[in-house]
């Protein structure tokens, strides 16, 4: 089974877990701020639940792109939306500030 280490902590899910599924279950803390509050609910429209993934997880779908593809997003930069992502094998998560998680200053990291 995948292991997905985000927030200093480390969880195994089944391979084909949805990530943002297994964060929330693991009691990470995947939005920041009010995003915590006013969300899609994981439908992939919002793009609150923007993470940067190192491992092996799902090509981006239709809409994990389009979403990324609008602003404050960029489709340029490493960046996934958790509830449109498909754990593969063993991944390491990092989230990043402001409302969306796009922003430069990490909030949290694999580590801690």
């Amino acid at each position: 089974m995948p292991e997905v280490t985000a927030q200093g902590k480390t969880f195994e899910c089944e391979q084909g877990s949805n990530l943002r599924r297994v964060l929330l279950e693991h009691g990470v803390e995947l939005y920041n701020g009010k995003a915590a509050i006013i969300n899609c609910r994981g439908i992939g429209s919002c793009g609150t639940c923007a993470v940067m993934i190192a491992g092996e997880v799902s090509k981006p779908n239709w809409k994990d792109l389009a979403r990324r593809s609008l602003p404050p997003h960029s489709p340029t930069a490493n960046l996934r939306l958790a509830c449109q992502t498909k754990v593969l094998g063993d991944i390491n998560v990092t989230k990043f500030d402001g409302f969306w998680g796009h922003k430069q200053e990490t909030v949290w990291t694999p580590e801690h």
